[in-house]
């Protein structure tokens, strides 16, 4: 018999455990561009560190499109196992592994022959330009690798499988960790090292993925082509709107590193370090989404809508107390953190804007993160998809214009993150009447 684990015990516990586990491995990923950012520094050339900074915005939409496809897969996972169907909780696996290979190949290529005219729309110039496209080149084709890794990370997770799901991408950030210093420093291979030191990292946690399902959770079953097709309908019909709503989140990056980048390299490369920190800051809070997707998949398949209800405020109180000790913490060191970096002038007034204020309106964003994750796992992914592009076209573009205008790089930063305050407040009433309708039909 198979257990659901999550539709027993206490609910804020397990949001905590599947979300402290979860965010260990989420923020190995981050922690891999967060290396390279801290390497690319130490060689004190503002252009390349500007560069990764471009680099950044454009692999965020690569990286975006796995995290729709990682979330569902998981969440049709999640629901085979509630249901207690474990040879089809197998069959979802082996077909939504097969499925984002394949698409994420597609995705990557597109977004490969299309970089030159992207690092234009970004803003990039001159030598700047020219490292940004060099170094995209190379590492765009490895982010199959990284999309099979978070997809693995999703199936483990949704089995409660924390502990596994945690070691796919620490191990990807340990080879990353060892690989960079050699190639960027020791090899002075510069961004070419940063590049061949992701295909490396992205490598071994596509391995350390597979590895575990195979040898722990079932393993995977033999599919056709006629079932990979069959399988595609209820994979998008979740990840289809999953994938438009991550997708928001890069749009709005690039359109803010192209306001950004009119204010120069020194600007670019204090926005860079903040978004670097960010996701390793409050991985817990990025994590928490995909942590909670199997809790609430597990309980609505069970039918118990209370429970789904209990879980979503449990995660918002999760989320406040995560954010109010890491800005606590962000603060007290952001000397030390802009010294990692060697930031100097405008890049360390940014690098100080973030570790302060800004840290803290990151709450808004969680509630999005949060009512988001309920919504893709009820059925209501179209209105994640709405709430989302909102929040980074209406609730991003005219507060940074505007704050740009009295306080000039800061004061897009500051618009961003002011904007997500009423989309934050919208999406958790919207979810609130998502489970209402949902209750309703048990």
């Amino acid at each position: 018999m198979v257990q659901a684990k999550f539709v027993e015990g206490n609910l804020f516990r397990h949001v905590a455990v599947m979300s402290l586990t979860s965010s260990v491995g989420l923020m190995a990923i981050f922690v891999v561009d967060l290396i390279n950012m801290v390497y690319i520094s130490w060689l004190q050339d503002e252009v390349k560190t500007a560069a990764i900074g471009y680099a950044g915005a454009v692999l965020f939409f690569t990286t975006a499109f796995g995290i729709g496809l990682s979330v569902g897969v998981s969440a049709l996972v999640a629901r085979a196992i509630g249901g207690r169907d474990m040879a089809l909780a197998r069959e979802r696996a082996t077909e939504g592994l097969l499925l984002g290979a394949l698409f994420g190949v597609l995705f990557a290529a597109v977004v490969w022959l299309l970089l030159p005219g992207i690092v234009n729309l970004l803003g990039a110039e001159g030598r700047t330009a020219e490292e940004t496209l060099w170094y995209l080149r190379l590492v765009t084709p490895s982010q199959p690798l990284l999309m099979i890794g978070m997809i693995g990370g999703g199936i483990l997770r949704s089995h409660g499988d924390a502990r596994r799901a945690m070691m796919v991408t620490v191990w990807g950030a340990i080879a990353l960790a060892v690989l960079d210093p050699v190639l960027i420093l020791w090899a002075d291979l510069g961004l070419t090292g940063a590049a061949l030191a992701g295909w490396g990292s992205r490598a071994v946690i596509a391995g350390m993925a597979l590895w575990p399902i195979w040898r722990h959770r079932g393993g995977f079953v033999p599919v056709s082509g006629r079932s990979l097709r069959a399988g595609v309908a209820p994979l998008f019909a979740i990840s289809g709107a999953a994938i438009l709503t991550q997708l928001a989140t890069p749009v709005g990056q690039a359109v803010i590193t192209r306001m950004v980048a009119g204010y120069g390299e020194a600007a670019v490369a204090g926005m860079a370090i903040a978004g670097r920190l960010t996701p390793v800051a409050f991985g817990m809070i990025f994590a928490l989404s995909g942590a909670i997707g199997p809790i609430i998949g597990q309980n609505m398949g069970a039918g118990r809508m209370d429970r789904v209800r209990r879980g979503f405020w449990d995660a918002i109180l999760f989320a406040g107390l995560v954010i109010l000790a890491m800005s606590a913490l962000l603060f007290l060191c952001r000397g030390l953190i802009a010294d990692l970096f060697h930031a100097q002038g405008l890049t360390r007034d940014l690098v100080y804007l973030f570790c302060g204020p800004l840290s803290l309106l990151f709450f808004f964003n969680a509630l999005i993160f949060v009512a988001n994750a309920l919504c893709n796992n009820l059925g209501a992914a179209f209105q994640s998809t709405l709430v989302n592009w909102g929040r980074h076209t209406l609730g991003t573009v005219p507060f940074a214009l505007w704050m740009a205008m009295y306080w000039g790089p800061q004061g897009v930063l500051i618009g961003q993150a002011v904007g997500g305050i009423v989309f934050g407040i919208l999406a958790v009433f919207l979810a609130l009447r998502v489970i209402d309708r949902r209750a309703a039909t048990f």
